[in-house]
């Protein structure tokens, strides 16, 4: 795992396929730590163990289940997170939290559905090291060459995307992290008023048709 600020770390990659990349990311907290997203490598299960272990762990959406959510639960004793409509998906542990509304958690955590992507897809905005931090799954994703909605024909409802970026258009971050990127990393560190112009791109890409292809 790599320290990337006082509070926040992430693990290394894998590659689901050609041109995508994934991270996780642990928030080391006084009160439990936080995983946002799902990594398979057993070596950062270790790391994770050496930093306090996982207290709960938070899912953008369906993609991110696997057999690991099993290990953490066993291991950390973590609590699961997954937005209730893809709840059923998880068939080796159990669903600690089925959320389906907006709400407060951990304190001042905002747990925000934005379905579009998948159905249950959910984006996390929490202060992680004093900055705000929005951990957006692959709802939008910064690419090679700027903001992408994360539409995937077939697999994504291009209205609810669209109502979705309206949605985090009205939410103020400081720090993008994504799960799923293509490029160099996952996080993005916004200029003052950025945002709105990045959730504008992301849109007016997904009204011109733009997808991300797997």
């Amino acid at each position: 795992m790599e320290q990337i600020s006082s509070d926040l770390w992430v693990t290394e990659t894998e590659n689901p396929f050609p041109g995508l990349t994934t991270r996780a990311y642990l928030w080391t907290r006084p009160d439990g730590n936080v995983l946002f997203y799902n990594t398979t490598l057993a070596g950062e299960l270790d790391r994770m163990a050496e930093l306090g272990g996982v207290a709960h762990q938070y899912l953008s959406h369906q993609d991110e289940i696997t057999s690991t959510l099993a290990t953490v639960k066993q291991r950390f004793g973590a609590k699961l997170h997954i937005h209730g409509s893809e709840a059923h998906l998880v068939e080796t542990t159990s669903v600690d939290d089925p959320f389906t509304e907006r709400h407060t958690a951990l304190g001042d955590m905002q747990v925000i559905p934005v379905p579009g992507h998948t159905p249950g897809s959910t984006v996390y905005l929490a202060t992680i090291s004093g900055r705000r931090h929005l951990f957006t799954g692959d709802t939008i994703v910064r690419g090679e060459n700027g903001w992408w909605a994360g539409y995937i024909e077939g697999h994504s409802n291009r209205e609810s995307l669209l109502e979705a970026l309206d949605v985090l258009a009205e939410l103020n971050p400081e720090v993008i992290v994504s799960s799923a990127f293509m490029g160099a990393s996952g996080v993005t560190e916004l200029a003052a008023g950025a945002w709105p112009d990045a959730v504008d791109e992301a849109r007016r890409g997904l009204l011109s048709g733009q997808q991300i292809t797997p």
